[in-house]
């Protein structure tokens, strides 16, 4: 059996440009030297070879219901709730708040054209790494 590795993870956008510079934010993939304001079609380059880069496509209608894929976001470093504020700030609303007083579960945010996105507790708060 052969592999199929995912290429990109594809989203559709009014405004892939404004779109790609949010994700760039959440991820910190830069965007592709070759993407430009009001490209039809903009792309943040995964940082390593065989990650997925994501896609951002122009399509004319708007969101309608709710994600069937969503990405869950995992900080290297510092805590969810730190992520949390920083995306908030750079344009995500808080749709669905998953966080308990003990420190566990995620928050659900979308991001400025409303997909849905979970931000999970950090690697560090996980104890995968150390700060």
């Amino acid at each position: 059996m052969s592999l199929n590795p995912v290429r990109h993870i594809t989203m559709d956008a009014h405004d892939p440009w404004r779109l790609a510079q949010f994700w760039t934010v959440v991820t910190g993939y830069p965007v592709s030297d070759q993407d430009a304001p009001g490209d039809d079609e903009v792309l943040l380059e995964a940082p390593e070879p065989g990650w997925p880069g994501l896609l951002f496509i122009r399509v004319p209608e708007a969101k309608a219901g709710k994600n069937r894929v969503h990405l869950d976001v995992q900080p290297p470093a510092g805590t969810r709730d730190e992520a949390v504020q920083r995306f908030l700030a750079a344009g995500a609303t808080l749709y669905d708040d998953h966080r308990s007083p003990d420190g566990l579960g995620w928050a659900t945010l979308r991001d400025p054209e409303g997909n849905e996105f979970c931000v999970e507790r950090s690697a560090v708060e996980r104890g995968l790494i150390q700060p």
